[in-house]
């Protein structure tokens, strides 16, 4: 696939020249800064490519449910978070993201902290890239410490183009 550069894209590359040991905090903070509630969390991005994106939430009081497990909401933020940067590593600058829809079916009672891993097609990649407006399925899994699947997502993601001036 030929190389794509945007705006999400500048701001992980920066990020390659850091050290490795502090790379992944570095750029967790500069992309939660970029969504703020994403921060606020503390969401974590352990990879992030035109490909794929992973990344984690912690279990931690902040982000808690009232039996201390990780709170539904930051479940779903969890996932949102993966395919909307999915979506965003790949989407031509003068290009808006919008969440379209979220369904989002709580299975089974969390353990520990969760990761989230979304990932597009090459074909879904091309739509992005390519067409003037659109929407796409992107799919997310999410797991606890155990292994488990908690949640089962969908997300749809479209985008349009940026008003001028």
């Amino acid at each position: 696939m030929e190389k794509f550069s945007n705006a999400f894209s500048r701001i992980v590359a920066k990020f390659e020249k850091v050290p490795g040991p502090i790379r992944r905090w570095a750029r967790s903070k500069a992309l939660g800064s970029y969504v703020k509630f994403a921060g606020t969390a503390g969401i974590d991005f352990e990879d992030i490519s035109t490909a794929q994106v992973v990344c984690h939430i912690r279990n931690v009081a902040k982000n808690q449910n009232h039996i201390k497990g990780v709170h539904a909401a930051a479940m779903a933020l969890l996932a949102e978070t993966a395919t909307g940067f999915a979506v965003g590593m790949n989407l031509p600058d003068d290009k808006l993201p919008l969440l379209k829809s979220m369904k989002v079916e709580y299975k089974k009672r969390a353990v520990g902290d969760l990761k989230a891993v979304a990932a597009l097609t090459a074909e879904q990649i091309a739509q992005v890239r390519t067409l003037e407006k659109g929407d796409v399925t992107v799919p997310v899994t999410v797991t606890d410490e155990s292994g488990n699947e908690p949640i089962q997502c969908e997300m749809i993601w479209a985008w349009i183009p940026k008003k001028r001036g």
